[in-house]
């Protein structure tokens, strides 16, 4: 049984999930000065702190600017930007003669370790959230303080809180009536998966997806299992460039955030269709140049490897112990082909992970829009009936109210800072709940 009771310490937040967006709330929490600083506690069911593992290719950089690191547009004097770190790697000169914004995202995830380590201390790894519940009701039959229940692996324990920060991150999603296994992957996993190919000799490789994720598992299988084929499987004509140009990047910045939010339902619809070229399916224009020069060349040496199965669907996939039987549909005819692979890599997104699973009752205390989504506040706080006083907040998932930067690394030092100004105003002014527990 989980351990509860009147003497359970308090937190001012526990965060729920700990990648890149509850570090930087962490961070943003540690430097706040006074005693009047909430206090708090992340939970987190990974070992040790890991962010997309699975696609750290040793040559993949960063999509995002160094300086849309965890703190450095809320605090550029902050000891945890990424140019500390590089001063403290003993790389900050290597790098500035390296002439670029975006680093190596092995290089990046390092950074975020690195930061994570120093606010180790208010991080409880091996710790799986796996529900919440009331810690008691108001005389109104309000609730104010929550119960955080936790798998520890070793039993179940409580903690307690005044704010709830989900930033619980995506969930691979596959294509429907695909399953993941031993010969299906989703990208994700694909360094994971590779490591256990150790001895084998694939023939054959089914990539599906447009997207950067698809663009770089294709070029790492062709480069890596040089006598493989890989098949890309896609339904655009190709792959479509990543708009990053100056302008059509202000649909990031924090002002942009402002603008969104306030802006009419079709206004917003607008806004998306206008630029998720700058996110959504789309790839950096060097890869895509790096991949048809392969396919060309190999055109011109007269040995295909790599074949672009363009204006083209998976219609089926069906793992058996030799492989997985792919059935391809070519939009254009409505024909299909059968392609017998060693593997299929499905890179075919994310999809935002719903917090209410986890509030239980009180989910139902959540309000919701006309289209069955949280209604949050400008402060990422999910609005709530009057019933429910703890605070509940989202670090993802609010790509409908607050726009295209909802889950991205891009504001998430300011947003952090948002959540943290919030959490201090609403801390000022209530009463101390845990006597009336």
């Amino acid at each position: 049984m989980p351990r509860s009771s009147p003497d359970v310490p308090v937190y001012d937040v526990v965060g729920v999930g700990f990648g890149p967006s509850n570090l930087a709330l962490a961070i943003a929490l540690t430097e706040q000065s006074g005693p009047g600083r909430p206090t708090a506690v992340f939970l987190e069911r990974q070992e040790r702190f890991g962010w997309h593992r699975g696609m750290l290719l040793d040559d993949a950089t960063m999509q995002v600017s160094f300086l849309k690191d965890l703190v450095t547009l809320r605090d550029p004097t902050s000891r945890f930007s990424f140019l500390c770190y590089l001063k403290e790697k003993g790389r900050l000169v290597d790098f500035i003669n390296h002439k670029t914004l975006n680093p190596l995202r092995v290089e990046y995830h390092d950074y975020l370790e690195w930061a994570a380590a120093q606010v180790d201390d208010s991080v409880r790894y091996g710790h799986e959230v796996i529900a919440v519940r009331p810690a008691g009701t108001d005389t109104d039959g309000g609730v104010d303080l929550v119960d955080v229940l936790v798998d520890t692996g070793a039993g179940t324990t409580v903690y307690r809180a005044r704010n709830l920060v989900f930033a619980t991150g995506l969930r691979p999603r596959l294509p429907g009536g695909v399953v993941a296994g031993d010969r299906i992957w989703h990208s994700g996993e694909l360094l994971h998966n590779l490591g256990r190919l150790t001895g084998a000799t694939p023939a054959r490789f089914v990539v599906v997806g447009a997207g950067q994720s698809a663009a770089e598992v294709t070029a790492r299988l062709h480069e890596q299992f040089t006598d493989a084929e890989v098949c890309a499987v896609f339904a655009r004509y190709g792959y479509t460039p990543a708009d990053d140009s100056s302008f059509a990047n202000r649909i990031f910045d924090p002002a942009a955030v402002d603008d969104f939010y306030d802006a009419p339902a079709e206004v917003k619809n607008q806004l998306m269709g206008y630029h998720g070229n700058t996110n959504y399916a789309v790839v950096d224009g060097d890869l895509i140049a790096e991949l048809y020069r392969r396919s060309y060349q190999e055109q011109v040496l007269g040995r295909r490897r790599l074949h672009m199965l363009n204006v083209t669907r998976l219609a089926a996939a069906t793992a058996h112990d030799a492989g997985v039987r792919v059935v391809v549909e070519t939009l254009t005819t409505g024909e299909r082909r059968t392609l017998d692979a060693d593997i299929l890599v499905c890179a075919t997104g994310y999809d935002p992970v719903d917090p209410t699973m986890l509030l239980g009752e009180l989910g139902d205390h959540c309000e919701r829009d006309g289209h069955g989504r949280l209604r949050v506040h400008r402060d990422y706080r999910v609005a709530t009936r009057d019933t429910l006083r703890c605070g509940v907040y989202l670090q993802g998932g609010t790509e409908h109210s607050h726009g295209i930067s909802s889950s991205l690394l891009s504001n998430g030092a300011i947003r952090a800072a948002e959540i943290v100004t919030s959490i201090a105003a609403r801390r000022a002014v209530q009463t101390p709940a845990a006597a009336r527990v």
